[in-house]
């Protein structure tokens, strides 16, 4: 297996040995990644695999695909990972050991200039993180009502202003097209609070995402599958960018349930699949943050799959 500059610059690793140590690696075990990108995480796991150990790693991405490489017990899947539980079984991994979960935009692309994800430059209003789907951010400021628009902004980006920036799109596609990422930040900047403009466009950018991904429904329905994957002891490793992210993660690990309630069964016994090795999530050092000024908002939980 080679490491190349290019794949060490496609995607610098998060909180790579906090990753690593959550996971737990046994050498002969199976182990997933469903946020593969540049394979900087993965590279690690596979390293502490022995001829025995298996790893699989998920992407949707094509660029993706080119940092893999090639081994017996290394698995590429093409995919989202919102269908982890099918491909495990075609596969002939009904279970594993560890799955890691890196959520999120990678460097490569946010620096892609054909993807969309940046404020820093004037680009196609994409966002896709996968090429072949059919809705990009473009589609949903053309084509979205003013109470949708003004629905993902308010519930995904968090924005206080969302009718006035759903009212302020609207008007301004009845008179030019907004084609580019520079477009449609000329048409908000009246929107924007003064002195907080890099904020208020990165909560735009970033509510236009998970939209256009559907990434909190693609993550929900991730975790409800990763109880019937994981082997007992098995570790579920997974870091967020946002409090959407966290919160849906947060409940899941503590209580079983993305919507945080407590379930259980007949005899009055709660279920709950995992447990949490760590009752708050680890965030990057300084250090870290000052090496990749990404990793800011990170955080990572981690949680056992319970025995029975």
């Amino acid at each position: 297996m080679e490491t190349t500059n290019k794949q060490e610059e496609y995607h610098v690793p998060v909180m790579l040995q906090e990753c690593l140590d959550g996971l737990t690696i046994n050498p002969d075990g199976i182990y997933v990644d469903v946020t593969f990108g540049g394979g900087g995480h993965s590279r690690e796991i596979f390293k502490q695999l022995s001829s025995k150990g298996q790893l699989i790693v998920f992407d949707q991405d094509p660029d993706a695909r080119k940092n893999a490489w090639e081994a017996d017990n290394f698995h590429f899947v093409a995919s989202n990972f919102s269908f982890i539980s099918n491909h495990l079984k075609m596969m002939g991994f009904p279970k594993v050991d560890g799955i890691l979960a890196d959520l999120g935009v990678s460097s490569h692309q946010f620096d892609d200039g054909n993807r969309g994800f940046s404020i820093r430059t004037n680009d196609p209003l994409d966002m896709r993180m996968n090429q072949a789907g059919d809705v990009t951010a473009r589609t949903i400021v053309k084509d979205y009502t003013d109470r949708e628009l003004m629905k993902i902004f308010r519930t995904y980006g968090d924005l206080q202003n969302a009718h006035k920036i759903a009212y302020t799109i609207v008007m301004a596609r009845e008179t030019k097209k907004i084609k580019t990422t520079g477009d449609l930040m000329d048409v908000l900047e009246a929107c924007a609070p003064k002195y907080k403009e890099h904020k208020f466009f990165a909560q735009v950018f970033q509510a236009l995402r998970i939209e256009v991904n559907q990434e909190l429904d693609v993550l929900e329905r991730f975790l409800n599958q990763t109880a019937d994957v994981l082997a007992p002891g098995g570790k579920l490793v997974v870091m967020s960018y946002h409090s959407l992210e966290d919160r849906l993660v947060k409940n899941y690990m503590k209580r079983g349930s993305i919507e945080g309630d407590i379930k259980k069964d007949f005899y009055g016994n709660v279920l709950k699949p995992f447990t949490e090795i760590i009752r708050h999530p680890i965030v990057p050092d300084e250090e870290e943050i000052e090496r990749n000024s990404r990793a800011r908002s990170a955080k990572l939980r981690i949680a056992v799959r319970n025995e029975g």
